[in-house]
């Protein structure tokens, strides 16, 4: 992995029904946040969401914080950069290419967004 100071994270809700069109849609996103300086931006589907604790005590699951329903799915997905100057810079950037692009077409997402979180994170450990 490129070792960068700062990371956009993400948890998403996609309904199994439209994995794919996420698919396409985080795939075309990639090559842009790369494209403009991204260091490096992972999409990760869910796989092992109700995790064998050992016997520790159960922490809040993905599923569970995101309030998952029947036929969907989590992904966490994250965007590496420099710092946070970095970030700010690539995402002028890239809002302002999206922007251009679908001028004047609205573009419905895959997901719920109000059931999307999002938060940028210094690093501390590496």
């Amino acid at each position: 992995m490129t070792k960068g100071n700062y990371v956009d994270g993400f948890v998403l809700v996609i309904p199994k029904k439209d994995v794919a069109a996420y698919k396409k849609l985080a795939t075309e996103a990639a090559k842009t946040w790369k494209r403009f300086g991204a260091l490096d931006y992972k999409e990760c589907v869910g796989e092992d969401l109700k995790p064998d604790t050992g016997g520790m005590p159960s922490p809040l699951t993905f599923t569970k914080m995101a309030k998952v329903k029947a036929g969907e799915t989590v992904w966490f997905s994250y965007i590496v950069y420099k710092n946070k100057k970095h970030r700010d810079t690539v995402n002028k950037n890239v809002m302002a290419y999206f922007a251009k692009k679908y001028k004047g077409k609205s573009q419905d997402m895959p997901f719920d967004m109000k059931k999307m979180a999002y938060g940028g994170f210094s690093v501390v450990v590496q």
